[in-house]
């Protein structure tokens, strides 16, 4: 394996205990179906192959090829790309429970370690909102995650159910809800369609009413959320708006701590 072929490979781990990807290859290389190892995970056969692009896109390599038999039907086992990968994520998994161990038994330890996952993404999101799964719905191939904050605040987030199936998402699960700054409006009495999120807040900082552009706002004590405020809005520190985000606009990833 070259080097190349390694840095792509690292873009692919997840959080073992967490990552229904990971755990659907490896049920591949066990039983030698894509069908049989979507059933033993609890997923769709839909969810299944969309994990298998996933990780092929990220690893920069197929991970999987057709074989005879099979004890489901279509028969399919790993390549050594995904023998590798496999390999190398029970690795990183180990080094990572050693860290996270470590961590607990520091006395005195404040730190969110859920909302560390973050630390793991390298992404354009600047938003960035350490949550938990409060209630999923699902109607017309979509669900509609809703997540609550720490101060009670309940945001909501529409993924397809087989993004839902493959992130395994419960009530009570540690998240992270992302999104874009572009993707949120700031400002005063904001209306809209019922798929948009009303978040309040108070200003942090704030552009000039002649000019709009990037505003800062305080949802809890460590906690804000960036956007942008329209020309000619009149915003200044210390004061109470409202935050308007699609429930589109939000992306779910697990806190895999």
């Amino acid at each position: 394996m070259n080097t190349k072929n390694a840095l792509h490979f690292a873009q692919a781990f997840g959080h073992e205990a967490t990552d229904k990807r990971i755990d659907i290859l490896k049920r591949i290389g066990e039983v030698g179906s894509i069908s049989e190892a979507a059933r033993s995970a609890n997923v769709s056969y839909k969810a299944a192959w969309q994990a298998l692009e996933t990780l092929s896109n990220l690893a920069g390599s197929a991970l999987v090829e057709k074989a005879v038999g099979g004890s489901g039907g279509g028969g399919a086992r790993l390549t050594q790309a995904g023998l590798q990968l496999l390999e190398a994520a029970e690795l990183l998994n180990q080094a990572r429970a050693d860290v996270l161990f470590k961590l607990e038994q520091h006395s005195g330890n404040t730190l969110n370690l859920s909302g560390l996952a973050g630390l793991g993404l390298r992404t354009s999101m600047r938003n960035q909102l350490p949550c938990q799964v409060k209630a999923i719905t699902q109607n017309l191939g979509t669900s509609r995650v809703q997540l609550e904050l720490a101060n009670g605040a309940t945001l909501v987030s529409r993924i397809t159910n087989e993004s839902a199936e493959l992130l395994g998402l419960k009530a009570g699960m540690p998240a992270l809800a992302l999104c874009k700054a572009t993707a949120v409006r700031v400002g005063m009495g904001l209306q809209g369609p019922q798929s948009l999120n009303h978040i309040r807040g108070d200003v942090i900082r704030a552009p000039s009413s002649t000019t709009g552009g990037e505003t800062s706002i305080a949802l809890m004590a460590g906690l804000q959320l960036i956007g942008f405020s329209a020309l000619g809005q009149e915003l200044s520190a210390g004061q109470a708006v409202m935050a308007a985000v699609d429930e589109s606009a939000f992306v779910i990833a697990i806190a895999g701590y």
